[in-house]
């Protein structure tokens, strides 16, 4: 059994997984100021509700971007699970080759979302995540994460409008019926949503023209559903690539051999 978790700007998702199933996630506000208990007890509690015997779980794989997370949410499992857990970052060997000016500034969720959908869609590959921010991270037919683009994301500009507007209502994303709006709601609904798709289509457009030649476009991201629905140039979305991407990293550090500190203290 492992579990695998992705600390995010807006929420941690952890990821319960045997063999090759994920057979549970569970998903929490990221938070600053929550102590290793409270970790603790929130991955009990996630664990009962999977029926997950701790003394199952054989490792835990973590991607963070939020570092003031990591002490207490690294405390929970050595204190919960008395395990050291693997963090993804530099020195780990996950399978892609990153060419970029400074890789250690690469965030270990795009590392984790190019070696899934490398490793299970091939390349090259355009990756798209469609979270707080949105980023394509291209990926060549050898492996090599050579170039990104990071944005602005779909649900973080919704909310610009509305907190930056007084009289504009906080509304739910979805695809209007028409671009043809005829009251508040809709008219930013249909704004929010097709200003931001083409913008997605042309950035797509942008790096095929760039790159000269065509490749896979997967993506992910709780929101990316909505978009995958509405264009023809996003050919995968696969809402748990993060979890697959960690789990084959994983499986790449087991074939590899004992890592330092590696399983119960």
């Amino acid at each position: 059994m492992l579990i695998a978790v992705d600390i995010g700007n807006t929420n941690i998702v952890i990821g319960f997984i045997d063999g090759d199933d994920i057979i549970g996630t569970y998903r929490l506000t990221t938070k600053t100021r929550r102590t290793s208990d409270e970790y603790a007890m929130m991955l009990s509690t996630f664990m009962s509700m999977s029926h997950i015997d701790p003394d199952e779980v054989d490792d835990v794989i973590i991607s963070s971007v939020v570092p003031k997370v990591m002490y207490a949410f690294r405390s929970s499992i050595k204190k919960f699970l008395d395990l050291d857990p693997i963090i993804i970052g530099p020195g780990i060997r996950c399978g892609i080759n990153l060419r970029l000016d400074d890789p250690k500034t690469v965030g270990a969720d795009r590392i984790a979302d190019c070696a899934g959908a490398y490793y299970l869609y091939g390349g090259p590959v355009l990756v798209i995540d469609f979270g707080t921010a949105t980023t394509y991270d291209y990926v060549d037919e050898h492996g090599t994460f050579s170039s990104g683009v990071i944005g602005v994301g779909l649900e973080t500009s919704a909310n610009s409008l509305w907190s930056h507007t007084a009289q504009l209502p906080e509304i739910e994303i979805e695809q209007p019926d028409t671009i043809l709006a005829t009251n508040t709601k809709t008219a930013m609904q249909a704004g929010i949503y097709y200003q931001y798709l083409g913008g997605v289509e042309y950035t797509i457009a942008q790096f095929r023209k760039e790159i000269g030649h065509d490749f896979k476009v997967v993506a992910t991201g709780g929101l990316g559903r909505v978009l995958y629905n509405a264009t023809d140039s996003i050919d995968v979305y696969d809402r748990q690539l993060i979890f697959k991407g960690l789990a084959i990293i994983y499986a790449r550090l087991r074939k590899q051999g004992p890592r330092g500190g590696k399983g119960r203290r």
